[in-house]
């Protein structure tokens, strides 16, 4: 199926401020973007480059005063995420370059800390995907969903102490258990066909049985289609944008995302 997504954002700048942006999505597995448009108002020119995660960001100088960014891209995704039940365990000296800085702790996800706990809830699942989805089932029974309670962010051994929590911190968790028992594991930012209500979303992804699969704490099932923009270690490696210097005011943020026929209808 065919994705149209959009996000707009709109500041107040009060002084000339450079920015960090993460807000193209690449082709890859399960998706591919047919067509995008990306304007900033006023027209000013920025520079992309490619972080070490392989993400699409953009450098620019927002000029002082009213200052917009509109983007849209047209993605084909499949309709639900892949699943493999059973999908085994790759033992670390057999995985590849790539997924390896996935394996260790960092700044929210401290899986040192979970080394007792993660091998407690996943006993008697099968090593590999089985132990990420009781990851999956204790973080969604032991944590509400809240969207929109999220402030500021907080790292997995705090979330496990909470009632409730945001997708980020959901995913955190999730990461930070699945790599104290040395499955790689990563954050994904992106857009979610089915969420309610429609924001950007995160989720995260575990290596098993040879390749990357999705996995969500807050949906109750990998239905809709998806749109990765962004991958990380944790949310501080995927922030869609980032500024430098006096605080900026965030006026407004609207995401959307719906069907469509194909790109550019």
């Amino acid at each position: 199926m065919w994705l149209h997504c959009t996000c707009d954002l709109s500041f107040q700048i009060p002084v000339d401020t450079p920015f960090t942006l993460m807000l193209r999505p690449r082709s890859g597995h399960q998706q591919w973007v047919g067509r995008e448009q990306y304007v900033f108002n006023p027209n000013i020119q920025a520079v992309e480059y490619t972080d070490p995660f392989g993400n699409l960001c953009q450098r620019l100088v927002a000029p002082a005063g009213p200052f917009s960014i509109n983007t849209s891209v047209d993605v084909q995704a499949a309709d639900a995420a892949d699943s493999e039940p059973g999908a085994p365990f790759v033992e670390v000296q057999q995985l590849p370059d790539a997924t390896l800085p996935f394996l260790l702790p960092s700044r929210y996800c401290e899986s040192d800390r979970f080394a007792q706990m993660a091998p407690e809830i996943t006993a008697g699942f099968a090593a590999g995907y089985d132990q990420c989805q009781a990851i999956v089932h204790y973080i969604r029974q032991n944590i509400q969903y809240a969207p929109g309670t999220g402030g500021d962010i907080i790292s997995a051994s705090e979330v496990n102490q909470q009632s409730h929590a945001v997708c980020r911190d959901m995913a955190h968790l999730g990461i930070a258990c699945c790599r104290a028992l040395s499955i790689p594991a990563r954050f994904v930012v992106g857009y979610l066909e089915t969420l309610t209500p429609m924001d950007m979303h995160a989720w995260f992804e575990a290596y098993v049985g040879g390749r990357w699969y999705t996995f969500d704490p807050t949906q109750n099932n990998l239905d809709g289609g998806r749109v990765a923009i962004a991958y990380g270690r944790d949310a501080a490696d995927v922030a869609i944008y980032t500024q430098f210097g006096s605080p900026v005011t965030l006026n407004n943020m609207q995401v959307n995302v719906h069907r469509t026929d194909a790109p550019g209808y």
